[in-house]
């Protein structure tokens, strides 16, 4: 093949020595519109498993790397004047500089063309006297750009600014520092990338750059305001910039998020960051890049299939990658611009928290990287919680630490997440509830939460949907929870709900959401819109009237709940049900007191749960739950939740229970491990109110990860809990935690469970 190469930077030289190497038949060409010698940056950063990566592609450029490359295995995070260090990360780093260097000697050895200070302007000449043309001119890809509207570029501008900087002060490990300025916070990315020189990247929120004036001065001032600010770790040594072609305010740069719907069209193909970029915060840009030319040398050099077929396995293959690294990027990238939402926080929980910011790497995954380490933050969250300091035994994991609400205090941080059984009749709990709950009260979780129980029969989702709105009803709960309470630690809440719209349907696995074929009931809601248009029943607007009565049928099931013994209710105003409905645009469109502004779709809801707040006992908590996003183009943001749980936490709520979604079938949610926890995280750390994260939380690590990092302060557990009664007692037993109170009937069950552990341990020890 005829192969021309856009772009001589990283991305390029890698494809086009691998190319040459895999078939030295191919004519390749490499241009550049800058000098051999001329590159923007430092250093850069790779794992030590990427490296292992890159030995299988080309054994000769790794060895060049290896002998000059700095190595380190620290992560120190500095914080009101304390450092924390975690060990065992494995990084190397090397002179972005040099790697060009290893990577044109490479390709020259092989005999790659490389043409210098070539400007690019159409790549369709290109692709007219070439076979293949590869775009890898980077994140301002002239590529890309000639053909935007087939590639598709999603491209966000992110909220930072940064600037770029080197430094002769030699680091130790890879270092995080936090300074706080009278205009607001800076942030630190720095590492040593050779036997001279760091990498120092300076970054803060734009608000916070301009207050301090740096958007009017020069490079050398700016520079200056740098070396000052974190003088105390450099040691008298300077900052030097090599942006030399930049003036004024040009030198802080804003990242670009990128990712191309299409990454080839005809012959020519993207790779690198002109296909997608991942923020400096985890260091895989070039990784991204390195590994994009691996993929698709692989792939052109394979016989399956035409060349447009073998790009469309390229980008298939590389794209799963992509995400998944552009996610673990973007949660740490907007860990950084949310910096003010964590500095309230100790130096133990925010190294955690940055740390595990990614979502990659847990709670698990950094105590077999630093076991001392997670140690110390696993003790220091022990004795945060109130437990006495124990140096004798191993620490307590965070989520089996207690918790406090008013006058209710939690053994552990799991909860039982409520879930529809869709199995009563008339609203009455009987033996499969009593089964159901009591079983995950004896399986070791700290708070069970009933499914939606609703205030009147038609308030209910579907004819087999629990109610509280009768004495039998209430008698049949109060069994549950007395045995649940003579036999074990749990507590137990009861969710207090109304269908609303969503209401009169089928049981979930007779049709989900469908309206029943016969005995339907008249539904209410804010306004007259229906769930699914032409399909479910259009529900009657409220007057002031029906919001009367449902308000005094929720003080009654609040009532009810506390006569049957619950240790706490939630008022479940989530998931697109009546109250969730008067709080979404999408559902509300009332033109009277309790419509259009946020405030005024709060009004009722606010209303209800203050009636509810009045009746329940002072030592009694009360949560809330609600959609933190409606996934939908006008429904409610994030930044709308955060809102809506003020209001909820300044009218009493004592924890906001942050789900999300369910209220409209337009809605295109983005599921993946811990979906929702960001939700709860942004409640938690910028409201300072206790959170409950839920959604796709599966794994105790998850919940050691999501507790000790303070992304919320109970986890709730769903369907893992359907699979397994006793997942709790369970995981303490996989993680070694004996200290747990088993049904003493299963006691034998314990000692064998955790000696076939042990065992199951050594084996793989020694395997």
């Amino acid at each position: 093949m005829r192969i021309a190469v856009l772009g001589g930077g990283p991305a390029g030289l890698y494809f086009a020595l691998l190319m040459k190497k895999a078939n030295p038949a191919h004519d390749i060409t490499t241009f550049d519109r800058n000098e051999a010698d001329n590159t923007f940056g430092w250093g850069i950063v790779f794992s030590d498993k990427t490296m292992d990566g890159f030995r299988e592609a080309d054994e000769k450029v790794v060895n060049e790397i290896e002998a000059n490359f700095h190595h380190w295995d620290d992560i120190d995070v500095h914080f009101k004047g304390r450092k924390i260090t975690s060990g065992g990360h494995g990084f190397c780093g090397i002179a972005r500089l040099k790697l060009q260097e290893i990577f044109q000697k490479r390709c020259a050895e092989l005999g790659v063309k490389m043409v210098w200070k070539t400007e690019i302007t159409d790549p369709d000449v290109y692709a007219k006297d070439y076979d293949l043309v590869i775009g890898a001119d980077g994140v301002f890809s002239t590529v890309r750009g000639k053909h935007e509207a087939h590639f598709n570029p999603r491209i966000d501008l992110r909220t930072c600014r940064f600037i770029w900087l080197g430094t002769k002060k030699k680091l130790d490990a890879f270092t995080f520092a936090f300074k706080e300025t009278e205009w607001g916070w800076f942030n630190l990315h720095a590492y040593r990338f050779n036997e001279e020189m760091s990498t120092f990247i300076v970054e803060t929120p734009e608000p916070t750059w301009e207050r301090a004036g740096l958007d009017k001065m020069e490079p050398a001032e700016a520079i200056a305001f740098c070396e000052k600010l974190f003088a105390d770790l450099l040691d008298g040594h300077s900052l030097i910039s090599n942006a030399r072609h930049l003036r004024g305010s040009a030198v802080w740069l804003k990242f670009n998020r990128v990712l191309c719907e299409r990454w080839y069209k005809d012959n020519i193909v993207l790779i690198g960051d002109a296909a997608h970029t991942a923020h400096f915060a985890i260091g895989s840009g070039t990784k991204l890049a390195m590994e994009d030319a691996i993929s698709l040398v692989k792939v052109l050099n394979s016989t399956e299939g035409t060349v447009p077929e073998r790009l469309a396995r390229y980008q298939a293959e590389r794209e799963v990658e992509a995400l998944k690294l552009q996610s673990a990027a973007r949660n740490r990238m907007t860990w950084f611009e949310d910096i003010d939402r964590y500095v309230s926080m100790e130096p133990e929980q925010l190294a955690f928290s940055l740390l595990t910011a990614s979502q990659r790497v847990g709670h698990a995954n950094q105590k077999l990287r630093d076991p001392k380490y997670v140690e110390s933050v696993d003790r220091w969250f022990a004795q945060k919680s109130g437990l006495p300091a124990a140096l004798d035994k191993p620490p307590v994991p965070p989520m089996f630490t207690p918790f406090k609400l008013r006058g209710m205090t939690l053994q552990n941080r799991v909860v039982v997440s409520p879930m529809c059984t869709y199995s009563a009749t008339d609203g009455l709990p009987g033996d499969f509830h009593f089964q159901h709950y009591t079983a995950r009260g004896l399986g070791g979780a700290a708070l069970v939460m009933t499914e939606m129980t609703c205030i009147a029969p038609d308030a209910r989702i579907t004819p087999g949907c629990t109610g509280i709105w009768n004495d039998a009803q209430q008698a049949g709960w109060k069994r549950i929870v007395d045995f649940v309470h003579a036999n074990s630690g749990a507590k137990m809440a009861m969710q207090i709900g109304h269908a609303g719209r969503k209401g009169s349907t089928k049981l979930a696995w007779d049709g989900i959401d469908q309206p029943l074929d016969s005995g339907n009931w008249p539904l209410i809601a804010p306004s007259p819109l229906p769930y699914i248009k032409g399909v479910s029943q259009v529900p009657r607007e409220m007057t002031r009237a029906d919001m009367d009565k449902v308000k005094a049928d929720f003080v009654a099931a609040t009532k009810r709940a506390d006569a049957a013994g619950f240790d706490m209710v939630e008022f479940h105003a989530a998931h697109g049900y009546l109250i969730s409905e008067f709080i979404s645009p999408l559902t509300n469109q009332r033109s009277d007191d309790y419509g259009g502004s946020l405030e005024n779709r709060c009004k009722y809801p606010l209303e209800v749960f203050k009636a509810m707040r009045e009746v329940l006992p002072a030592d009694k908590p009360m949560s809330v739950r609600i959609s933190a996003h409606d996934w939908v183009p006008g429904g409610i943001t994030p930044n709308d939740a955060a809102q809506v749980a003020k209001l909820f936490k300044d009218a009493g709520a004592d924890i906001v229970h942050v789900s999300s979604g369910q209220v409209s079938k337009d809605e295109q949610p983005v599921y993946g491990r811990m979906f929702q926890v960001p939700f709860s995280d942004k409640i938690r750390n910028e409201l300072h109110v206790p959170t409950i994260a839920v959604g796709n939380i599966y794994e105790a690590d998850h919940v050691n990860t999501i507790i000790a990092a303070g992304r919320a302060d109970l986890c709730a557990i769903a369907r893992p809990h359907l699979s397994d009664p006793a997942w709790t007692l369970h995981a303490a037993a996989e993680q070694g935690y004996a200290d747990v109170n088993w049904p003493k009937q299963y006691i034998g069950a314990k000692v064998q469970l955790e000696r076939n552990l042990e065992r199951a341990a050594q084996l793989a020890m020694n395997a």
